[in-house]
C-alpha cells in the first residue's frame, strides 16, 4: 500500500512538471461565488485546470512558464450562453416554418451551412469570452459532429440534446432524417422510444417542447391532455440519467413541467405574472430557468423591418447572417413581405409583445431576487437572435428587468455550471476548476458592457489573443459595411476603413482621401436621403480584392453599381467605383 502511494504522489509530481504552466500575475478576480472582487491575485494554470491562487508576493513563479500580467485587470470565469441551437442559424432563411422563404434559399442549403460553419460559430463565441455553450435542441447530426470539436483548443464546452421530444411537428421539420430537429411523440410510447432513440448518440440531456393549444384546446386543456407523455419523456430520461429541459412559456406549462420533475425552463413564462406558488416551487426543485428575454422581439422586428443594432453586435455578429435579416428590403414576393410587415407592426401586435416582455422582465426580476437559479441564454440561431451579438444584449435585458450586474454575471458563469452539476468543474475562478476564464480591460461590476473589453481568452488551459481565434476575411470586411449602409450608421460603416481610405472613380481619378471625409458624404447620405438600400447581386472575391455587384436605391431611383474594395493590414485601404 504505501508503495502504491509513493508511487503515485511520484506520478501527479512528474505528469505536473510536464505540462506547460501559465501564470497570470497581478490580477483582480471576479469572485462570483462570494460576489466581490479579489485584488492583487496571482493565477497559476497547468495543464487545463487552475493549480493555485495566492497572493503575489506569496506565489514562486516557475521558470520558462507563460506569464501574463494582469495589472489593472479583471479575470473572471468563462461565459456561458444557455440556451443556443447549431442546426438554425440566426438569418431570414433558417425557421421556414415562420417565414417560407425557400424559393429563394433552400431549406436543404441553410442545413448545410449551419452543419459547414460550426467551427467558426465556436471560434465567434470563443473569440467572445463564451467558452461553454448549451444547445437545447439539435439534430443526430449535430449530436454526432460535436464530437469532432470535444479536443479542439478553440471549441468552447458543448452540451447538447439531440432532436426536440414535441406532441406537435411542423410539416417544414418532418422527413428530414438524421436532419430533423424534431420527434413527434403522441403518446406516451412515443415519448419513452423518443428518449431511447438518442441514448446512442449520447446526448447530455433531453429536450421536451411543451406546446400547449396547438389541438383546438384551450392551453391548460391542452397542457394536461400531453401532461402524461412529458411526465413519461422525463421519468425515461431521469431513469438514464439524463436531465430534462423543457420549452414552457406558460405558467400551467411550466408549472406541471416541474411538479413532474423537469430540471431546466429554457424560456420565461410569459402570460401571466408568476404566482408565489410557483416560485416556491422552482426554489424546492432546485430548477434553473433561462429568461431568453430577445427572441419574440427579434422576430418581430425582423417581420416588421424595425431592426437596429448596436456597433458592437455588428461588428461580433456573422455578418452574412445579419446581412440576410435585411433582404426583405428587396425580395421579390412582396406580397408576403408587405402582409409580414403589415401584421408585425399592427398598434395592437406591438402593444401585446411589449405586454408579454414587461411580464417577463417583472417576473424575471422577482425570480432573481427569491433566489431562483437564473442562467443566461439567447436562443440564438433563431430568426433576428444571432450567435455570439445576442449574449450582451440579453445581458442588457436582463439588467434592465433590475437584476444587478453581480447577480447577472452569475447567471451568466456559475449558475450554468450548476445546470448540469458542473459546479465544480466550471463556472468560478477556483482551485482544481477548468481553466476557461477571460481577462477583462475593465471592471465589469462597474459595467456589463466591459464583459466585452477581452484581453486574453484562456480556453482549456490556453490563452489566446481574441483578435487571432477567428480573423476578419476581405469579404468579411465588405459585408459589414455594406450591413452598417443599410442601417444607415455611420460609426459601424467606417469601421471596416482605414483612417486614410481611397476612393475612385474606376480607373483611377481620386475622388477623395481620408475615413473623416467619408463620414461627412456618407453622414450626410445617411441623415437625409429616405429609400437607401443596396442589394448585393454578386460577389466576386480574389486574394484581398473583394468586387460587389450591388442594385442600389437612393430614394425612388434604383442604379445599377460595382464597387471593388482593396484590403490591406485588416482595413479597406481603397475603394473603385464604376460607372455602369
Amino acid at each position: 500500500m504505501k508503495k502504491f502511494f509513493l508511487l503515485s504522489f511520484t506520478l501527479l509530481i512528474f505528469s505536473s512538471s510536464i505540462f506547460a504552466q501559465t501564470y497570470i500575475k497581478n490580477v483582480t478576480i471576479v469572485d462570483v461565488e462570494k460576489q466581490k472582487l479579489v485584488k492583487n491575485q496571482t493565477i497559476e494554470i497547468t495543464g487545463n485546470l487552475i493549480s493555485n491562487i495566492k497572493k503575489n508576493s506569496k506565489i514562486s513563479i516557475k521558470e520558462n512558464s507563460t506569464i501574463i500580467d494582469g495589472t489593472d485587470k479583471f479575470i473572471a470565469p468563462g461565459l456561458v450562453d444557455a440556451h443556443i441551437h447549431f442546426f438554425q442559424n440566426g438569418g431570414l432563411y433558417t425557421r421556414p416554418d415562420a417565414i417560407d422563404l425557400r424559393k429563394y434559399v433552400s431549406y436543404q442549403g441553410e442545413i448545410a451551412l449551419a452543419k459547414a460553419d460550426m467551427e467558426n460559430k465556436l471560434k465567434r463565441y470563443l473569440k467572445n469570452g463564451i467558452t461553454t455553450l448549451i444547445d437545447v435542441g439539435a439534430t443526430y447530426n449535430f449530436l454526432e459532429q460535436r464530437n469532432t470539436f470535444t479536443d479542439k483548443d478553440f471549441a468552447p464546452e458543448i452540451f447538447i440534446t439531440g432532436p426536440l421530444l414535441t406532441t406537435y411537428e411542423p410539416e417544414v421539420y418532418k422527413n428530414l432524417k438524421d436532419d430533423e430537429p424534431f420527434i413527434l411523440t403522441e403518446n406516451i410510447n412515443d415519448g419513452i422510444n423518443g428518449v431511447k432513440e438518442q441514448l446512442k448518440y449520447k446526448p447530455d440531456f433531453i429536450k421536451i417542447w411543451y406546446i400547449a393549444g396547438r389541438d383546438g384546446l384551450s392551453i391548460e386543456e391542452s397542457a394536461r391532455k400531453n401532461l402524461p407523455i412529458v411526465k413519461a419523456v422525463i421519468n425515461e430520461a431521469h431513469k438514464n440519467n439524463l436531465k430534462v429541459a423543457v420549452h414552457a412559456t406558460q405558467e400551467i406549462t411550466a408549472k406541471l413541467a416541474v411538479q413532474n420533475g423537469a430540471d431546466f425552463l429554457v424560456h420565461s413564462v410569459k402570460d401571466k405574472i408568476l404566482s408565489k406558488e410557483f416560485i416556491q416551487l422552482l426554489k424546492k426543485n432546485n430548477t434553473v430557468l433561462s429568461p431568453t428575454l430577445q427572441v419574440s422581439g427579434g422576430y418581430g422586428k425582423t417581420f416588421g423591418q424595425r431592426l437596429q443594432f448596436s456597433n458592437q453586435e455588428l461588428l461580433t455578429a456573422d455578418p452574412y447572417q445579419l446581412g440576410s435579416l435585411l433582404d426583405l428590403k428587396h425580395i421579390s414576393d412582396t406580397l408576403l413581405v408587405n402582409s409580414y410587415k403589415t401584421r408585425l407592426n399592427k398598434p395592437n401586435r406591438i402593444a401585446n409583445l411589449k405586454k408579454a416582455d414587461s411580464i417577463c422582465m417583472v417576473n424575471l426580476k422577482t425570480l432573481s431576487n427569491a433566489g431562483v437559479l437564473i442562467a443566461t441564454g439567447t436562443d440564438a440561431g433563431n430568426i433576428g437572435t444571432l450567435h455570439v451579438s445576442s449574449y450582451i444584449k440579453e445581458l442588457e435585458l436582463m439588467q434592465k428587468s433590475g437584476m444587478s450586474n453581480w447577480q447577472i454575471i452569475e447567471a451568466s458563469t456559475i449558475n450554468g455550471a450548476k445546470i448540469f452539476d458542473k459546479e465544480k468543474e466550471l463556472g468560478s475562478v477556483a482551485i482544481g476548476k477548468k481553466a476557461n476564464l477571460i481577462l477583462l480591460n475593465k471592471n465589469p461590476i462597474e459595467n456589463i458592457n466591459n464583459l466585452t473589453d477581452i484581453h486574453t481568452v484562456i480556453n482549456k488551459g490556453i490563452a489566446f489573443n481574441p483578435n487571432d481565434i477567428l480573423k476578419d476575411t476581405p469579404r468579411d470586411l465588405a459585408q459589414r459595411q455594406l450591413n452598417a449602409y443599410n442601417l444607415r450608421n455611420i460609426e459601424a460603416f467606417l469601421e471596416p476603413y482605414a483612417d486614410d481610405v481611397e476612393v475612385y472613380t474606376f480607373p483611377n481619378t481620386l475622388n477623395y482621401k481620408g475615413k473623416e471625409k467619408m463620414r461627412k458624404i456618407y453622414g450626410n447620405m445617411f441623415k437625409n436621403i429616405t429609400n437607401l438600400h443596396c442589394e448585393l447581386k454578386n460577389r466576386i472575391v480574389h486574394g484581398n480584392i473583394v468586387i460587389d455587384k450591388e442594385r442600389v436605391q437612393f430614394k425612388n431611383v434604383i442604379r445599377e453599381a460595382t464597387a471593388i474594395y482593396h484590403i490591406e493590414n485588416n482595413k479597406i485601404q481603397k475603394v473603385y467605383f464604376v460607372r455602369n
